[in-house]
């Protein structure tokens, strides 16, 4: 991993909605980082195309996203599609309500230690999933998708009054806005089991005969994807099918997915390929 000397200079962008939601922990992070690097210049972007415009001219400084983990997976597929990730090493301070996206990762969750990681942490780097239509995966990929989890960051949050309301609504909406373009709706109620051909590496882990649960594929760390298929269950459980490998095909019918927060499809084919240290991110050192 690679270190970073106090001496950085830094592109800190916020995201609007973060400075919209949160001001207070935005104010922090800017002052922390301001105190620690050699130089800071801030940006305040008010839209996708403008936030777009300023990671590509961010020329050599280290750029340093203030938001939720939509903010972190729009500049991560920024940087992607420009095939810049390679040379480009990504800092986060997560602000906002959902960050669990940033908390599986190993960013801390906190204004003043995530702007000290920044300062003081190393370069990780991370495996991706890239899928034939080139979005990328960061966390996990699930079939049929399910809504996502109850941030714990929220729950905290629910002693405040009526800011969470005003958080939770802005979160909402900002889940129809793709951060790259995708056809993106929200998770269907109670989907049902699927048929779905799940292959890895060419070979078949379950065919369209045997109808299944659920399909969770997760960047392993070391080149290879973590692939869980739960087949439908009559009686007993059924075991889950095990495998892991660098390419996953997914087939069958009009099926949709859940690609770290985001819902795209349908589709009837996919497949995503491990790409391995694409992601260089900031994190604590230890």
């Amino acid at each position: 991993m690679a270190t970073y000397p106090t001496a950085d200079q830094l592109l800190v962008v916020i995201d609007p909605v973060a400075r919209r939601t949160d001001g207070e922990s935005v104010r922090i992070a800017k002052d922390v980082l301001s105190a620690g690097a050699a130089s800071t210049k801030v940006c305040l972007p008010e839209g996708p195309e403008e936030f777009a415009r300023v990671l590509a001219r961010r020329g050599s400084r280290r750029p340093v996203v203030i938001g939720d983990d939509l903010t972190l997976l729009r500049a991560v597929s920024l940087l992607h599609r420009r095939r810049e990730l390679a040379g480009c090493a990504l800092s986060m301070v997560p602000v906002g309500v959902t960050l669990s996206l940033a908390r599986s990762l190993g960013v801390p969750i906190g204004a003043v230690a995530a702007a000290r990681a920044v300062l003081e942490g190393a370069e990780r780097r991370l495996d991706l999933l890239v899928d034939d239509s080139d979005g990328v995966v960061l966390g996990a990929l699930r079939i049929p998708p399910l809504t996502p989890p109850e941030d714990p960051t929220e729950a905290e949050a629910g002693a405040e009054g009526a800011r969470p309301w005003l958080r939770t609504c802005q979160s909402l909406v900002r889940t129809l806005v793709p951060p790259r373009p995708s056809r993106i709706t929200s998770a269907p109620p109670s989907p049902g089991p699927a048929r779905l051909r799940v292959e890895v590496d060419g070979d078949t882990l379950v065919d369209l005969d045997q109808p299944v649960e659920t399909v969770s594929v997760v960047p392993g760390g070391s080149g290879s994807a973590a692939v869980e298929v739960r087949p439908l269950s009559v009686g007993a459980e059924a075991a889950p099918l095990l495998a892991r490998g660098r390419r996953v095909t997914v087939s069958g019918a009009d099926f949709r997915y859940r690609a770290d927060s985001a819902v795209s499809g349908p589709v009837r084919r996919r497949t995503w390929t491990v790409w391995e240290g694409a992601l260089g991110l900031t994190l604590p050192v230890g």
